[in-house]
């Protein structure tokens, strides 16, 4: 079953489409307050197709993000209708006890943590967070996550005669990867109910 190659195929070609960036942005926007798929799944592919502007499509990855993320923090005040429609009292509840814990680190750390980053955007909204220290703190965790993933694919373009042989290299093992990250969610998940 190859699902994820198919889907690897798919957005490297959006990748190559002349307003990816326009399409890069809108995905990093929306995830951080409405959308469930995160701009990862086109920045990987966009870095892959474009190594040259690898640190451009991470920044503006970021700079969206953070603006998606502040629309998100908005709709916090939603409240509880807004938690209703996402089916997100769990996920909400957790993120509470993780701002009460470790309060403006908890957005640093979010970015990285497969708990969707809107969820942690409009909690921060609900529980009125001041507002500049979550911006900062979304720059800092978003923008480390999004180069780290640049980075990654740049490093590891250089060990490839070229472009080509790398994004082959991915598509031989993009299933398995897949599916071990689809596990490990799970697994996350599981722990946390």
């Amino acid at each position: 079953m190859r699902v994820f190659a198919r889907l690897y195929d798919l957005v490297l070609g959006w990748s190559r489409h002349r307003h990816a960036m326009r399409y890069l942005a809108v995905v990093a926007f929306a995830e951080s307050s409405f959308f469930p798929v995160p701009p990862d799944v086109m920045l990987a592919p966009m870095v892959l197709a474009q190594r040259r502007k690898a640190w451009r499509c991470a920044g503006l990855t970021t700079v969206a993000s953070v603006l998606g993320g502040i629309l998100g923090y908005f709709m916090g005040g939603l409240g509880e209708w807004l938690i209703g429609i996402y089916h997100a009292e769990d996920a909400f509840t957790t993120a509470r006890t993780w701002f009460a814990d470790y309060g403006i680190w908890i957005i640093l750390v979010a970015g990285f943590t497969p708990i969707p980053y809107k969820v942690f955007t409009i909690s921060a909204g609900m529980m009125a967070m001041p507002l500049i220290p979550f911006i900062l703190a979304s720059i800092v965790g978003r923008g480390a996550r999004f180069f780290l993933v640049a980075g990654l694919i740049v490093f590891a373009g250089s060990y490839f005669q070229d472009d080509e042989e790398l994004i082959q290299a991915i598509r031989r093992y993009i299933d398995a990867a897949g599916w071990l990250v689809i596990v490990l969610l799970l697994i996350f998940v599981l722990t946390l109910m």
